[in-house]
């Protein structure tokens, strides 16, 4: 009885193991395709790099799982075999699924914000930058053209007095805060 238990329980363990591997194994798959040179292996792993996944947006079809990616190595695969050279592929590729295809679209009229507009802005922010500071410097100095009142008067004793009242009363404030804060504590 016992022996039987212990045949029952080593074969669901063995039965769990070999299922465990199974399924490891499926998340596993490896592309394997056969080529006719090594030139045309780095030829298909260059266009695979440079070329980006329709479904995961950012990652190339190396490292994307996607089917749809599957499929685009499938034919990029095709395509060297047939002969066809990079600029060929990578043109049946944007023709079929626009310039998002590839990591460098490239410069046509729909795409120039792509290209431009980065160093424009980076352009235009270094020249605000570089004005900002110089006016700065020229106001510091007094030579930036700001009318500046040079016409001063001195208080009068009445405002005199009235500031030192009101200068002693916050002095005064802050004494008895410190005081009865700590005193709270």
């Amino acid at each position: 009885m016992i022996a039987y238990q212990i045949r029952n329980a080593t074969i669901k363990l063995v039965s769990l193991f070999i299922a465990c591997l199974f399924s490891m194994a499926s998340f596993a798959a490896i592309d394997v395709y056969d080529f006719d040179s090594v030139q045309q292996e780095a030829q298909y792993r260059g266009l695979i790099e440079e070329l980006r996944c329709p479904k995961c947006q950012n990652q190339n079809l190396a490292g994307s799982d996607a089917p749809i990616a599957q499929d685009l190595k499938q034919k990029t695969y095709d395509l060297i075999k047939d002969g066809r050279s990079d600029g060929e592929i990578r043109a049946y590729m944007q023709e079929r699924y626009g310039d998002f295809i590839s990591y460098k679209p490239p410069v046509r009229p729909s795409t120039w914000i792509l290209w431009f507009f980065p160093p424009l802005l980076l352009i235009v922010l270094l020249v605000g930058w570089f004005w900002h500071s110089k006016r700065r410097q020229l106001v510091a100095s007094g030579e930036s053209g700001v009318a500046v009142d040079n016409d001063v008067k001195a208080l009068s004793a009445a405002e005199k007095a009235e500031l030192d009242r009101l200068l002693s009363r916050v002095t005064n404030d802050d004494k008895d805060d410190t005081t009865s804060l700590g005193g709270k504590k």
